[in-house]
Formats: structure tokens, C-alpha cells, sequence
């Protein structure tokens, strides 16, 4: 997208942390037409109380790690998907990419959007501040992430791929916010039966890797 064309970008990311002073998690979420940018980002941090703060940050940065959707933002065509009563193992996502992977195989499709958890609730995380020691093992990460199990409505920004290629991608990323101050890293419903979903899809034309770890 070029300099004052017309667009929006959407997804999961670390929060600008050399902004905010603190660890966090950051839901993107910019529309522009020119030299005009709408900036309705989120960002879900961990308070003084130990509780979690999920509130609107004008912010054009985010820090570390970013997974986005980009879009010129004109009318078409999108995938549709509405759910209820999860009755598998798999989360929301995750039930979508095995599906994509069952039917293109080795071919990538990437995909973002949005999505509502419209009932029911859901366990998420929000990152603490950084550890002042190294997290070498999954368990140790866990242990240090703080997770919460947040209610419904969920407004969800997610990105995710079918297959790697190669390119040692985040397969999935979905971060949540809400206007009852929750919100974080989406993991998965734990209110199977309740639980009730409506997302909006898109299927990326182009798939970019910028600063690929080295091996």
C-alpha cells in the first residue's frame, strides 16, 4: 500500500513497551485514507492491583513481534464463519487452520479478520513485565505469562497461516479486547456448551516475512 491510497491494518502484537514503560499486549487496529489515520487500537496490560487494564492507546508503534492483516479497504467478497457449542478439542482457530491444511496441504493460505465471542467465556493471557532472567523452556514461559478467564463479548483480531513454508512464521495470533476492560492473548473458550462465535475473513494475496530470526 502506498502513500496516501486508502487501507486498514488489524491483528496481535506486543505492546510498545518503549512507550508505555511496561509489557503488554497490543491489538492493532488502524484505518487510513491519506494522510489520515483512524486509530482504534487496544491494549491489555497488567495493573497495579495485579488486575488486568484493557483500554483505547493512540499509538502508531508496537514492539517486538507483530502479525498483521492488511487490507485496501473497498467492498468484496469475505469468508463468513459462525459457530456454537464447541464440541472438539481445538480452539476456534486452530479448528479453521486444520481445516485449510486438510484441503490445500502444502500450499499457504494466510488469512486475517476479526471475530466475536458472542457468549460464553474465554482464558487469555496478558504478558507481565519482562523477566529479569532468561525463559528457556515452554513451562518456564507459562509460568510466567498471567492468565485470566475473561466473559463475553470478545472482540477478537486474528492472523494465521495453513503452512510454513519455510519462513518460521507465527502460525496464529489473536489478541481481544472489550468495553468492559478485558482483554488479552486468546488461548481458547472454556464454556464449551455456551460458547458462540461470528467471524469475517479475508484470504491475503500476499504473504510477507520481514526480520526473520537467523538459524
Amino acid at each position: 500500500m502506498e502513500m496516501g491510497s486508502t487501507g486498514a491494518l488489524i491483528g496481535a502484537s506486543a505492546g510498545p513497551f518503549h512507550e508505555l514503560g511496561v509489557n503488554s499486549e497490543l491489538m492493532p487496529n488502524w484505518a487510513f485514507e491519506g494522510d489520515r489515520v483512524r486509530n482504534r487500537t487496544y491494549v491489555a496490560r497488567i495493573g497495579g492491583e495485579g488486575d488486568v487494564v484493557c483500554e483505547g492507546l493512540e499509538t502508531g508503534a508496537f514492539g517486538l513481534m507483530g502479525n498483521l492483516f492488511g487490507c485496501e479497504g473497498r467492498e468484496g467478497e469475505v469468508l463468513r464463519i459462525t459457530a456454537k457449542s464447541r464440541i472438539g478439542k481445538d480452539n476456534f482457530t486452530a479448528t479453521i487452520q486444520k481445516a485449510l491444511k486438510g484441503r490445500f496441504g502444502e500450499r499457504v493460505v494466510s488469512m486475517g479478520g476479526v471475530f466475536v465471542i458472542k457468549k460464553g467465556k474465554a482464558n487469555l493471557h496478558v504478558m507481565p513485565d519482562f523477566s529479569e532472567t532468561p525463559l528457556k523452556s515452554r513451562e518456564e514461559v507459562d509460568k510466567w505469562l498471567r492468565y485470566f478467564d475473561m466473559k463475553a463479548p470478545l472482540v477478537c483480531l486474528s492472523v494465521f497461516h495453513s503452512y510454513d513454508p519455510g519462513l518460521d512464521l507465527r502460525m496464529e495470533h489473536t489478541h481481544c479486547f472489550s468495553d468492559h476492560n478485558e482483554g488479552g492473548h486468546y488461548h481458547d473458550d472454556i464454556t464449551p456448551a455456551e460458547v458462540e462465535y461470528e467471524a469475517y475473513f479475508n484470504v491475503a494475496d500476499v504473504l510477507y516475512r520481514i526480520d526473520q530470526p537467523k538459524t
